[in-house]
């Protein structure tokens, strides 16, 4: 028993490359697959998520089921993730390359049904994000974006922007100063 948890079936090296491999290729396919698929899964996108970590279990394990030949693919998952996470922030063009730009689903009230049948976003999601942000619908948006990490940014309009604090703290300032006018007005009167 102890023999097969910790002896690995494979060398160390081919581990590495395979899982190295493995994971650059699910980076490439699935920055492919385009946002949508992390900003919305579906059930049937989540159970392709699910298939394909199956599928690919054996391209990073190979004929190795030991203890210690899991641990090492998951330590270099981990590994190859924290170094492109960083060389993608040191380097912003490969940064680009790998999180991709932003697509704008909507402009100045209006959508793009091409890019949202491009990304394969339903018009709803897109009306459901603008209601979660304080719009009634996408005229009253400036701009609606589908970021590279999936999220749904919207820019409303200035009508439609909810007031601050501040905003309310400026008015009440202005509308003093307007009453003291007016009592200043009144008293010069009599």
């Amino acid at each position: 028993m102890w023999h097969d948890l910790f002896s690995m079936g494979i060398p160390v090296d081919e581990k590495i490359v395979r899982t190295v491999g493995v994971f650059l290729a699910m980076v490439v396919l699935l920055r492919l697959a385009g946002k949508r698929e992390l900003a919305q899964l579906n059930g049937f996108d989540f159970v392709v998520m699910l298939l394909l970590s199956n599928v690919v279990q054996n391209a990073i394990i190979g004929p190795d089921n030991s203890l210690w030949g899991g641990v090492l693919g998951a330590a270099v998952l981990v590994a190859a993730n924290s170094i492109t996470v960083r060389v993608a922030a040191w380097m912003p063009a490969l940064g680009r390359v790998v999180r991709g730009r932003p697509s704008v689903l909507a402009r100045d009230g209006e959508y793009d049904h091409k890019v949202l049948t491009r990304l394969g976003m339903l018009q709803e999601n897109v009306d459901q994000a603008i209601q979660e942000q304080g719009g009634d619908h996408v005229n009253d948006t400036r701009l609606v974006t589908l970021e590279p990490g999936g999220a749904l940014l919207v820019r409303l309009t200035r009508l439609e922007q909810s007031a601050s604090y501040g905003d309310i703290t400026d008015l009440r300032d202005r509308l003093d100063r307007i009453e003291r006018h007016l009592e200043a007005l009144a008293a010069r009167r009599d």
